[in-house]
């Protein structure tokens, strides 16, 4: 069975059609790779996916269970999350706090519970904690959980980032441009700690534009071009692909003479 199965996404923005007949196929413990020139369809296709925009037709689904039209804190108790290209943070809380709102959003407790503060409640609370601060252990960032999220440089924010999409255990990350923006050092640490992450488990839909990055850590890659899927299958396959090629250079490659 497939972890992610996408089928016959269609969005059209005033009559403009943004993602034409989108399916797709997601293993389990798979690290899968969305790439694809500017406009190409990627943002609004996990826009979609993640509950954070209602598509046009279409349905997926995540180990069986329809998740079609749900919205993002349903989809997030389901197993599966995100992150987005501008990292969204809590700057005036301290790293550990920010996780532990992350954990919030999905921990199913009401907030009359969390007004009386009961046993559940604290429960919850100390398990959100060990969590995060274990995950703050996992990306690198235990020696800074009490200090304020606004310290933070760009790349140590999405590695925060990370971490609160993994608060409620998913079973499917979406990272959004998780590397857009940092410097080279900081890409083979984000690199790192995804591999790591899927080592235990979790599969990873990454969108990004940085081709080198998605060719040496994701096994399935797949293509989007004007809202078309053009390719879909191994890194090496699609890298030499004339039609992702043409996408991306604007110019088929010629072919060599025998």
């Amino acid at each position: 069975m497939s972890l992610l199965s996408v089928t016959g996404l269609h969005k059209s923005y005033a009559g403009v059609q943004a993602v034409r007949d989108l399916s797709f196929e997601i293993p389990p413990g798979s690290v899968t790779g969305l790439i694809g020139p500017n406009g190409s369809g990627k943002s609004t296709s996990i826009d979609c996916i993640s509950g954070f925009q209602r598509s046009d037709e279409g349905r997926w689904s995540l180990a069986g269970r329809d998740l079609t039209g749900l919205p993002a804190h349903t989809l997030a108790m389901a197993g599966l999350t995100r992150t987005f290209q501008t990292v969204r943070a809590y700057g005036e809380l301290s790293l550990i706090e920010n996780l532990c709102v992350a954990a919030q959003e999905h921990d199913g407790i009401g907030w009359w519970s969390s007004l009386r503060r009961s046993a559940a409640c604290r429960r919850v609370d100390d398990a959100a904690r060990t969590r995060g601060l274990d995950l703050l252990d996992q990306v690198g960032l235990a020696s800074y959980r009490d200090a304020p999220a606004q310290v933070l440089s760009y790349g140590q924010s999405k590695l925060l980032a990370i971490a609160a999409a993994m608060m409620s255990r998913p079973a499917l990350v979406i990272l959004d441009e998780p590397v857009a923006g940092v410097n080279p050092t900081m890409v083979r640490r984000i690199e790192a700690i995804i591999r790591t992450l899927n080592q235990q488990g979790i599969s990873f839909l990454i969108v990004e534009h940085n081709v080198d990055f998605i060719m040496s850590l994701c096994a399935q890659v797949i293509v989007l071009d004007a809202g078309e899927k053009i390719a879909d299958g191994p890194a090496a396959a699609v890298r030499s692909d004339p039609r992702v090629l043409e996408a991306y250079l604007g110019v088929a490659p010629v072919p060599a003479r025998a």
